[in-house]
């Protein structure tokens, strides 16, 4: 066997105060490093460009998943051993890469994640931890268990991750949304201990709350497609059940004084067509994503 190739992807937009020393660091450690020029304003590209990285060009700002999209498509043409996905604001450090890699090139996983939440010494903003938390939470139920960082965007891919995994989300839901296509697919997945500069040139460009609500809604939608039945049937049959209690109350009361608690009929009505709502949803995803499995 010859000396395994491996390739760096940079999702990039108006980095042009960090990109350089990102590339020169990461080229160390990679044989090609491929940036996604995420419609920068500045001049992210043209030093990308100078330093020997291939740079994807996007005319516009799609966001961070579509980025992760562009970059998961050249890596399946070039079809290396390895890929290792960093940020461009030198939150990542690259000296992390040869032992993100390692766990790859040995066959002990499919993808590895670098945690911030593995180091004791981890200094994590509060409002980050806590929005953290919060997406880990919610896409445990539906992936890995055991993971602690699941919007950690600093990764490594082995060839049949890459081949398996096209991430779809634009946004920011794209690191959960490719741990969720990595269980259903049977991937296996660790995590690694790495540390995380929050002390960059350039504040994020997105404002926090609109980050975390991105990624919660990106992280249900995919839950609610892959378990329909669990996602909308259990709480279908839950409101039936609140239903059913309201209407035998409406019922008791009119037979004992001839009269309707308005309120009462009203929430028997409400809970009932909200249940109908809920069941049929269920039953019609689950039709439909069945037929596309069977496609597939």
């Amino acid at each position: 066997m010859g000396k395994p190739y491996i390739i760096a992807a940079i999702p990039a937009y108006n980095e042009e105060r960090t990109i350089a020393r990102v590339i020169i660091e990461t080229q160390k450690y990679v044989d090609k490093v491929i940036v996604c020029d995420d419609g920068s304003t500045d001049l992210t590209g043209e030093i990308a460009k100078r330093l020997g990285a291939e740079v994807i060009r996007h005319e516009k700002n799609i966001g961070y998943g579509g980025a992760l999209s562009s970059l998961f498509k050249r890596a399946r043409e070039i079809n290396p051993d390895a890929m290792i996905v960093l940020d461009a604001d030198l939150q990542h450090d690259p000296n992390d890469i040869p032992n993100l890699v390692s766990y790859i090139l040995n066959g002990e996983a499919d993808i590895v994640i670098g945690s911030r939440f593995l180091e004791k010494e981890a200094t994590v903003p509060k409002y980050r931890k806590v929005g953290i938390k919060i997406i880990t939470t919610l896409t445990k139920s539906s992936s890995y268990k055991e993971i602690s960082d699941a919007q950690s965007g600093f990764r490594a891919y082995n060839r049949k991750a890459i081949h398996s995994i096209m991430p779809t989300e634009q946004g920011m839901g794209a690191s959960t949304e490719i741990l969720l296509k990595a269980k259903e697919r049977g991937l296996k997945v660790i995590e690694v201990p790495v540390k995380i500069n929050y002390n960059v040139e350039k504040p994020s460009t997105q404002n926090p709350i609109y980050h975390g609500l991105d990624v919660i809604l990106s992280t249900v939608k995919h839950m609610s497609i892959r378990r329909p039945l669990l996602f909308y049937g259990v709480p279908g049959i839950i409101s039936m059940l609140i239903s059913l209690f309201f209407w035998v109350w409406t019922l008791q009361t009119f037979a004992a004084t001839r009269q309707v608690i308005t309120n009462v009929a009203l929430m028997a009505v409400a809970t009932t067509i909200a249940g109908l709502m809920l069941l049929t949803t269920a039953i019609i995803l689950w039709v439909l994503v069945s037929i596309v499995r069977e496609i597939r």
